[in-house]
């Protein structure tokens, strides 16, 4: 028995559709390039903006995206160690995917669940978790289990470096992140201290060196 067409099957990494909000944003910013420009150089630069921000816009993610890109990464971790309990416990790679994706649930469990329905319909290993690669969550997910079907490795082991790999770039996201908080919030503190720097440090002394060039 053969998978179904991966178009109908899995719409979950479908293409975002071009929003009308989208492009009223990049005519919008065209327009005020073209008046800030002028003349046939601000119309050039107009229409250059217009598709450059279209495709710009069109990409970046929604915060839906965000979110779900950030579940994926905190679950990804315990659903790779739940598989690697239940290949170890002597269950099928369906079953163990099944298991994992009803334990975490959410967008990854959406992800997994399609994976070991597929596998379970007889679809071959290798292209059904391939198409994970699409999504940058799951990317190293999908990658890691084509290439132990591809190669015969023991799904265990690769599953476990998985998640091994997938905490190292938690702790080093929520490193990056904490340093940028620390950075956001040291700045707003500088902008306060800096009036009061210019007006006891800096102005005293141009006035000082004003007064020294004025006077005779």
């Amino acid at each position: 028995m053969t998978s179904q067409p991966l178009t109908a099957s899995k719409p979950l990494t479908a293409s975002k559709p071009l929003t009308a909000g989208t492009v009223l944003t990049a005519l919008a910013l065209g327009a005020v390039i073209g008046l800030l420009v002028g003349g046939v150089a601000g119309l050039v630069a107009a229409l250059l903006t217009v598709p450059v921000a279209t495709v710009a816009l069109h990409r970046r993610e929604s915060p839906q995206t965000q979110r779900d890109r950030e579940r994926i990464a905190a679950d990804l971790p315990f659903a790779a160690d739940l598989m690697t309990a239940c290949l170890l416990a002597g269950r099928p790679v369906s079953s163990a995917t099944e298991t994992a994706a009803e334990a975490v649930g959410g967008p990854l469990g959406q992800r997994l669940t399609w994976v070991s329905t597929q596998l379970r319909l007889g679809a071959d290993p290798e292209p059904t978790w391939a198409t994970l690669s699409d999504d940058p969550g799951t990317r190293g997910l999908a990658r890691a289990m084509s290439r132990a079907a591809q190669t015969g490795a023991p799904v265990a082991d690769v599953l476990t470096r998985l998640a091994d790999d997938a905490r190292d770039a938690a702790r080093a996201s929520a490193l990056a992140a904490a340093r940028r908080v620390g950075v956001k919030a040291v700045a707003p503190l500088g902008l306060c201290f800096l009036p009061a720097f210019v007006l006891l440090g800096i102005v005293p002394v141009v006035a000082g060196l004003a007064s020294t060039i004025v006077l005779p």
